[in-house]
């Protein structure tokens, strides 16, 4: 009979209300590997995971029965072929409307106020997505409309999350937002923070633009928490 651990698995204290202990554990070991990981020991994914090596070794073998890990030469594990045919399905049936749309809609529904999701091109901003404010003074950025990269929160979290050097993208980094007032366009305000994807990858700047007039601190928090819920729904 397998001993009961000293402490709780990872998967334990993040277990599925009214889900299979068993499948938490299992999946926690698929979610031990991180990027740049080509493969890991039976210690290794032990560690990540919490697990005794016994219990870990149980479930890897149901891992690998299903393909979703298998064991090298050497006796590590990497992930296996069914991620992949999974993978190729989730790529083919996703889409990104689906996903930022009710982002945009519910910070909206929280700020009283214009959000949109701006991606780079090139050397110019593309608004993607875009949902506008219910109030009649606002800025009339369309989806589709393309912008200046040099100008405006959501363009100056494109640059600083590129790598654009200088003091103000330093700053953007470090605080993990951009706020700017009148950067674009003269009394209007834009709060800005970007938007990742699988293994970190840049995907766009939330944005949310306002009369500065009607700008509140807590509508930084706002879109912080926003930028954080759809990364985390896009992988990132």
């Amino acid at each position: 009979m397998p001993r009961k651990p000293a402490q709780p698995s990872i998967a334990d204290r993040a277990a599925a209300p009214g889900g299979a202990a068993a499948v938490d554990r299992a999946l926690s070991l698929l979610a031990a590997f991180r990027a740049g990981d080509a493969a890991l020991s039976l210690g290794e994914l032990a560690t990540r995971t919490q697990l005794y090596k016994s219990t870990a070794l149980r479930l890897i073998a149901s891992l690998v029965h299903a393909r979703l890990l298998r064991q090298q030469g050497d006796g590590r594990y990497a992930l296996g072929p069914e991620v992949a045919r999974l993978h190729a399905l989730y790529a083919a049936s996703f889409s990104l409307e689906a996903v930022v749309m009710p982002a945009l809609h519910g910070l909206v529904a929280r700020t009283n106020e214009s959000a949109a999701l701006h991606v780079r091109q090139g050397d110019r901003r593309v608004c993607l997505h875009r949902v506008d404010s219910p109030q009649l003074l606002r800025d009339h950025v369309r989806a589709g409309d393309v912008l200046p990269l040099d100008r405006g929160a959501g363009a100056r979290v494109l640059l600083a999350f590129s790598g654009a050097r200088g003091a103000v993208y330093a700053r953007i980094r470090g605080e993990g937002l951009a706020v700017m007032d009148g950067d674009r366009v003269p009394g209007l305000t834009g709060v800005s923070a970007p938007v990742f994807g699988h293994a970190g990858a840049l995907v766009g700047a939330l944005t949310l633009t306002l009369p500065s007039a009607r700008m509140k601190n807590r509508f930084i928090a706002d879109v912080r928490q926003a930028a954080a819920e759809l990364t985390a729904q896009l992988g990132g």
